[in-house]
């Protein structure tokens, strides 16, 4: 728990973390990056869960009010054992989003093996049994999320390759999930700033009537590592391949000891949020990547901020 002042836009909720390790009903070695999403009046996180043997699996835990969650006791999707996805996941799946499209459950994926890192997509019904549609990018590449709704008749995602040791978010289209095109580079690290060495889409972009709301990290690298902080940006509702808004502050920083010590020190790393009838906005994140958080805010104030325009 935390005792000291609260000076970030989202605040912590008092009981985090919500999920360490000691939660996994099986063997484990440390929890990342849950993305909970909220069906039926029901709360879903499927998240990254580090095995004994370092490669890791999806867990899953339900929830009737958004903090205390109850897992299920063993791992409900694991790498691929046979087909055209084993030789891509031979060293885990990673960091699951789950997206709510056309009452169709997807969920993006990193496929980790010696390929490196891709991105990769399935559809579940249940979140306990998966299908894979099969990969969606090449090599070096992760964060991918996808909207929830179509844009002029086709999907959206964003992601972040790496080129030159610089991640970007960029923004693609696809007509059938499989093939992707139009890509755009949309929200670079901006030099001197808490996002100057690499940024990546976080959570499934929310529609507002002010435009698609992005929670996303940006990491500063300093002398005694990287440093991790979550931001928030605003893209045009009809064309979000448009950039019109940019915090120019985080709405979290690394601050209580949970996020500050880990398995990878001085970490927040947002991975879900999820947007409640009285407005409120539940924000998921993975700490030091050994725990699972939640801090809230609500949306006028993530538009507000969003809205400074610094790019």
């Amino acid at each position: 728990m935390s005792d000291i002042p609260q000076p970030d836009i989202l605040q912590r909720f008092e009981q985090n973390p919500i999920i360490t390790a000691a939660d996994i009903p099986f063997t484990c070695n440390t929890v990342f990056n849950g993305s909970t999403v909220k069906i039926d009046g029901r709360y879903y996180i499927l998240l990254r869960v580090e095995g004994q043997h370092g490669h890791s699996v999806f867990a899953l835990g339900r929830s009737d009010d958004g903090y205390h969650f109850e897992m299920e006791p063993h791992p409900v999707m694991t790498p691929a054992a046979e087909g055209p996805m084993l030789r891509y996941e031979e060293a885990g799946i990673e960091d699951p989003r789950v997206t709510v499209l056309e009452g169709t459950i997807y969920v993006f994926y990193t496929a980790f093996g010696s390929y490196g890192a891709c991105m990769a997509v399935a559809t579940t019904e249940d979140f306990t049994s998966f299908e894979r549609i099969g990969l969606v990018s090449g090599p070096n590449n992760k964060d991918g999320v996808l909207f929830p709704r179509k844009v002029q008749g086709r999907y959206v995602r964003l992601d972040r390759p790496v080129a030159d040791d610089i991640g970007r978010i960029w923004i693609s289209f696809s007509e059938d999930l499989i093939h992707w095109g139009r890509s755009q580079a949309l929200i670079s690290p901006r030099e001197g700033h808490w996002d100057s060495y690499r940024v990546g889409a976080s959570t499934v972009p929310i529609e507002t009537e002010d435009g698609w709301l992005e929670i996303y990290h940006g990491i500063k690298m300093t002398s005694g590592g990287p440093i991790y902080r979550a931001g928030v940006a605003l893209l045009d509702k009809e064309n979000p391949a448009n950039l019109i808004g940019r915090s120019a502050i985080p709405i979290l920083a690394p601050r209580t000891e949970y996020e500050r010590i880990g398995d990878i020190n001085n970490v927040v790393y947002p991975s879900a949020a999820v947007l409640e009838p009285d407005g409120e906005v539940k924000v998921y994140y993975g700490a030091a990547d050994t725990y699972i958080c939640v801090a809230t805010t609500t949306l006028d104030e993530l538009i507000e901020i969003a809205g400074n325009r610094e790019y």
